[in-house]
């Protein structure tokens, strides 16, 4: 694929992204899924996680940063561009268009329902979302108290949730020791089980070929 080809589907695939999705950047989670790792490859669903949780950390808004990562993955620089420019473009030319005619439609009945239709549709699309993100961020049961206590002191103490982001960034690095002990115990625990199914099947094997071994003998003894 050439370069110009490639920054054409990146602009392409985020302006779509950014035309067909309302409700911000959570609600995009889905169709970043579905057109980023499911059909082009481009990230994996963990990859994605992780650019999603980077970008809540840092300024701008989430959807924009993304994309601006994504870009620079598939093509440095000039990539991270185009793939920003795409995502943004869309709300650009539509906010410029309902900025022209507010004036004449903000009142209109069809207009408003309609308005309140796309409002129910984003809180599905962000119930979706939340499901989906647990699914994928919430393997134990500490990162299930870390997810509980972060959403008790943002709903019920109203704590600014900078803090508790980094609140639970610092649990994650307290509790990195713990996860790599943890994963290299379960790496010993594949390679002894490997081992064992190697051995087994060494042993199939061997006891496979004793019979013909004898009849070959026992063919050799009667000659």
């Amino acid at each position: 694929m050439s370069a110009l080809s490639l920054l054409w589907q990146l602009f392409s695939v985020f302006f779509k992204i950014g035309a067909v999705t309302f409700g911000g950047g959570y609600a995009m989670i889905p169709i970043l899924e579905r057109e980023l790792a499911q059909k082009r490859g481009w990230t994996t669903e963990e990859e994605l996680m992780d650019y999603y949780a980077i970008a809540q950390i840092t300024p701008g808004i989430i959807a924009v940063n993304v994309a601006t990562f994504i870009g620079y993955n598939k093509k440095g620089v000039i990539g991270a561009v185009t793939a920003t420019a795409g995502v943004v473009a869309p709300s650009v030319i539509i906010i410029l268009v309902i900025a022209h005619w507010i004036g004449s439609f903000s009142d209109v009945a069809w207009i408003q329902k309609a308005l309140a239709g796309i409002n129910i549709a984003v809180a599905a699309l962000l119930t979706q979302a939340v499901v989906s993100f647990c699914k994928k961020t919430i393997k134990d049961i500490i990162g299930a108290a870390i997810a509980a206590v972060s959403f008790a002191v943002i709903f019920i103490w109203d704590i600014n949730p900078v803090w508790v982001i980094a609140a639970a960034a610092a649990a994650g690095i307290a509790l990195a020791p713990h996860y790599a002990k943890r994963q290299m115990h379960t790496m010993r625990e594949q390679r002894r089980t490997l081992q064992g199914t190697e051995e087994q099947d060494a042993a199939a094997q061997s006891l496979s070929a004793q019979p013909q071994n004898t009849k070959n003998s026992a063919e050799d003894g009667a000659q």
